[in-house]
């Protein structure tokens, strides 16, 4: 579960942004430390895989990015990325093997087909929503695409902290996700106009269990005759 220990409004604090040492931030920011429960209490090692946001009822403008998850080793790297409303996605591939893109989720399906080393397709994310994105040739490959619809969203360092920020004075709602955490309630926070901190997000993990996805056609991933 999400658990929304405390907060206090302060002043300007930096810290680190998507696992990258964050710059001073000019404007409020909204920055507090999060751990995520894996089973027997311990806490996850991939805590900075999870993605931290908040939402308002006031529109805010976006600007389209363009980023990259490499298919290299049967892996998708990195495994998690954050992008805004409009932004594209390239899927280069770095292995001496086809690979075939594809998501099935409602707010952005697309299928870039097979392709091999060298080569690269993109595909572009129109609606906001978390994107679980697979490989239909192997079935061990799986990364997810987060795409907010406004620029106030973080990625936790690898020791919990987070910042989000410039942020407008305001009230918005705190959401938080984690790819074996489950679906919790958004928390309601107001942001000062001196910013908010000392935010203790507790995700819980602990009930996880693998399923095994099925390929672009609904269909459990062969067991035989794969090549590689």
């Amino acid at each position: 579960m999400l658990r929304l220990l405390r907060y206090t409004a302060v002043g300007l604090t930096a810290t680190l942004v998507g696992g990258r040492p964050a710059v001073a931030q000019r404007g409020p920011t909204v920055s507090g430390k999060m751990v995520v429960l894996d089973k027997g209490n311990k806490p996850a090692t991939d805590v900075g895989q999870a993605v931290v946001w908040l939402e308002s009822t006031q529109p805010a403008s976006v600007t389209p990015v363009t980023a990259q998850i490499v298919t290299s080793d049967k892996e998708f790297k990195p495994r998690v990325v954050v992008v805004t409303v409009g932004s594209t996605l390239n899927f280069p591939n770095s292995d001496p093997f086809d690979h075939n893109v594809f998501s099935l989720s409602q707010e952005g399906p697309f299928d870039l087909g097979l392709y091999g080393r060298g080569l690269a397709k993109s595909t572009q994310f129109t609606r906001p929503g978390i994107i679980r994105v697979y490989c239909n040739v192997h079935a061990q490959m799986s990364a997810f695409v987060v795409v907010r619809d406004s620029p106030y969203y973080a990625q936790p360092g690898g020791d919990g902290t987070f910042s989000i920020g410039p942020v407008p004075p305001g009230q918005y709602t705190l959401r938080a996700w984690h790819e074996r955490a489950v679906e919790l309630p958004p928390q309601v926070v107001q942001v000062a106009a001196s910013g908010l901190s000392g935010l203790a997000l507790q995700l819980d993990a602990r009930g996880y269990k693998f399923v095994q996805h099925l390929n672009k056609f609904g269909q459990p991933y062969p067991t035989r005759g794969r090549r590689y």
